[in-house]
C-alpha cells in the first residue's frame, strides 16, 4: 500500500537518532562484510582445505553478486517502496550471514556468499536514501556524513574484527556476528519508518538487461579470478570468458540505451558531474580496496603477522577517519567538494608513497603511519565524491543514481581484488628472477652468507633453503612496494578528473523518493 505522500516530514529528537543509528548499522553490516574476511582468508582457506588463492573467491563472489544486485535498487524501491525494500534486504542479509557461518566447505561458503551479496544489493543505496529523507533539507550534509562514516569505518574495523575472531574464536563468527546486529537494525527501521513508506507502482523489470549484466560482470570476474592459475590467454577458457564479457557488455550497452525501463538507467551519465564523479569514485575506491586487501595478505604471508596484528595495523586509520568525517561533512555545505576530493586524493597518494619504501625489517609503527595518513583521506573521500556525483541529479532519480554509483564502485572493488593479487604475483616473479640472477653460489655476497649460516650449524641444503626463502620474501616485498607506488600515481591522476567536473556544494535538498 502506498503512502499518501512521497515526501514525509523529517524526523526529530530521539526517534531521529535511533533511526539514523539503525540505518547506519544496516550499512555498516553490509560494508563490513566486504573486508572482514580479508585478513581471515588464510585461516578460512586452511580450515576448509583450500589454497589462499582459492580463498579469494570468498571476497570476489560477494562483490560481484552485490554489484549485479545494486542496480535493481531503483526498481525494487519503485515497486515495493524504499522502506519495505531496505528492511527486507536487511533480514535476508542476516539469514544469508547465518548460512555463511555454518558453511562446511569452500564451495558451499562461496555459494552462500553469492546469496549474501545478491540480497544485500539495496542495503547501501537504501540506507543512503532513507537517511537523507529523515533529515531536514538543510542537514543533508549531516546525513551524508553519517552514511560516509559507516562506509569508511567498516572497511577498517573489518580486518581488525576479522583478525581477532579468526585468531581467538572461529572464522565462522565473522559472519554469525551479523545475526544479532541485523535483527536489531531491521526491527528498529521497520518500527520507525513503516508509516513513511514511499509511493509504489507496478513497473516492468528489464529481465534481458539484468541477465546480460550478470553474464558480462560474472564472466569478467571469473576471468580475472582464474586467469592467473590458467596462464591467462594461453588458456582457451580464459579467451572464451574474455570474448563473452566483451560481446555481452557491448550488447548490454546497446540494449540499456534503447530499453524503455532499463535495469541500469545509463541516461544519468548525461549529467557531467555524475559521469566524472562516478569514474573518479570507482577508480579511487578500486585502488583503496586493492590496498586494503594487499597489505594484510602481505603482512601475514611474508612478514609473519597474525590476523589480529595485521588488522590492528589499520586501527589508527579508522580512528582518524571517524574523528575528521563530521568536520568534513560540516565543511561540505560551504566548501567546493572538488577541493575536499583533492585533499582526499593527495592524502591517499601520500599514504601509498610512504608504503612504497617498506622493507622486511621495519616495525609496527612504520606500517601504521601511512595508514594514519590514509585516515585523513577517508574522512573526505566518500562525502566529497557523493556530493560531486549527485550534484544536479533530480531528487526523484537519486535512488537510481545512488544504485549505479554503488554498483560501479563495488564492482570496481571486486575487479581490483583480483587484479592486485595477480599483479603482485607477476611482479614477485619478475623480482625473484632478477634477484636469482645475482644470487648464484659464485657471488661473493652469497658465499659470505653461506659461511655465516655454516657458523650457526646449517648444512649446505639448509642454508640454501633459508636463503631461497629470504629471496622469495624480498621479491614479494619489492612487488608490494611497486604496487604501492603505482597506487600513489593513480591517486594523483584522479585529481585531474575531479577538476573537470563543475563546482559542487552540498547545500541541502529535498528528501529522496524511489525512482
Amino acid at each position: 500500500m502506498s503512502a499518501p505522500g512521497a515526501h514525509p516530514h523529517p524526523l526529530s529528537g530521539t526517534k531521529l537518532a535511533i533511526t539514523a543509528v539503525a540505518l547506519a548499522l544496516g550499512t555498516f553490516m553490509q560494508v563490513l562484510d566486504t573486508t572482514i574476511a580479508n585478513v581471515s582468508l588464510p585461516t578460512i582457506a586452511g580450515n576448509l582445505g583450500a589454497s589462499t588463492d582459492q580463498g579469494t573467491w570468498v571476497i570476489t563472489s560477494f562483490a560481484v553478486a552485490n554489484g549485479v544486485a545494486v542496480p535493481l535498487t531503483g526498481w525494487f524501491m519503485g515497486r515495493y517502496g524504499v522502506v519495505r525494500t531496505f528492511v527486507t534486504a536487511v533480514f535476508a542479509f542476516t539469514a544469508a550471514s547465518f548460512l555463511c557461518g555454518i558453511a562446511w566447505s569452500l564451495n558451499v561458503l562461496i555459494i552462500f556468499r553469492i546469496v549474501q551479496g545478491a540480497v544485500s544489493g539495496p542495503m547501501v543505496p537504501g540506507s543512503q536514501a532513507l537517511l537523507i529523507s529523515i533529515f531536514p533539507p538543510e542537514k543533508r550534509a549531516t546525513a551524508l556524513g553519517i552514511w560516509s562514516i559507516t562506509t569508511l569505518v567498516a572497511p577498517i574495523i573489518g580486518p581488525i574484527l576479522g583478525g581477532y575472531i579468526s585468531d581467538n574464536i572461529h572464522w565462522s563468527w565473522i559472519f554469525l556476528i551479523n545475526v544479532p546486529i541485523g535483527l536489531v537494525a531491521g526491527f528498529l527501521c521497520w518500527r520507525n519508518l513503516a508509516d513513511r513508506e514511499t509511493p509504489t507502482r507496478k513497473l516492468p523489470i528489464d529481465r534481458v538487461g539484468l541477465i546480460m549484466l550478470a553474464v558480462w560482470v560474472g564472466s569478467l570476474q571469473v576471468m580475472l579470478d582464474t586467469g592467473k592459475d590458467a596462464d591467462w590467454f594461453s588458456s582457451p577458457m580464459i579467451v572464451i570468458e574474455a570474448v563473452v564479457a566483451a560481446v555481452v557488455f557491448v550488447a548490454w550497452l546497446i540494449w540499456e540505451t534503447t530499453e524503455e525501463h532499463p535495469v541500469v538507467d545509463l541516461s544519468l551519465f548525461r549529467f557531467r558531474n555524475f559521469t566524472l564523479g562516478t569514474i573518479a569514485f570507482c577508480l579511487g575506491y578500486a585502488v583503496f580496496f586493492a590496498n586494503v586487501l594487499l597489505l594484510p595478505l602481505w603482512l601475514q604471508t611474508n612478514v609473519g603477522y597474525t590476523a589480529t596484528w595485521a588488522g590492528l595495523v589499520a586501527a589508527p586509520s579508522g580512528v582518524i577517519a571517524v574523528l575528521l568525517t563530521p568536520i568534513a561533512a560540516r565543511f561540505m555545505s560551504k566548501v567546493d567538494a572538488r577541493i575536499l576530493a583533492t585533499v582526499a586524493f593527495v592524502a591517499f597518494a601520500l599514504s601509498y608513497f610512504m608504503r612504497a619504501d617498506y622493507t622486511q625489517n621495519i616495525g609496527f609503527w612504520d606500517y601504521v603511519w601511512p595508514l594514519a595518513v590514509q585516515g585523513v583521506a577517508m574522512s573526505t573521500f566518500f562525502v566529497a565524491m557523493l556530493t560531486i556525483s549527485l550534484d544536479g541529479i533530480p531528487h526523484e532519480r537519486i535512488p537510481s543514481a545512488s544504485g549505479i554509483s554503488n554498483f560501479s564502485r563495488i564492482t570496481a572493488g571486486g575487479f581490483a581484488a583480483s587484479i592486485i593479487t595477480t599483479m603482485w604475483d607477476r611482479r614477485e616473479a619478475l623480482h625473484q628472477s632478477r634477484l636469482a640472477d645475482t644470487s648464484s653460489a659464485y657471488n661473493p655476497a652469497m658465499q659470505q652468507a653461506m659461511n655465516h649460516l655454516h657458523g650457526f650449524g646449517f648444512t649446505d641444503p639448509q642454508a640454501y633453503a633459508l636463503l631461497a626463502h629470504n629471496l622469495v620474501q624480498e621479491a614479494y616485498t619489492m612487488a608490494a612496494d611497486d604496487l604501492f607506488w603505482i597506487s600513489g600515481w593513480l591517486s594523483i591522476a584522479m585529481i585531474g578528473i575531479i577538476w573537470l567536473a563543475r563546482r559542487a556544494v552540498s547545500g541541502g535538498g529535498p528528501p529522496v523518493a524511489a525512482d
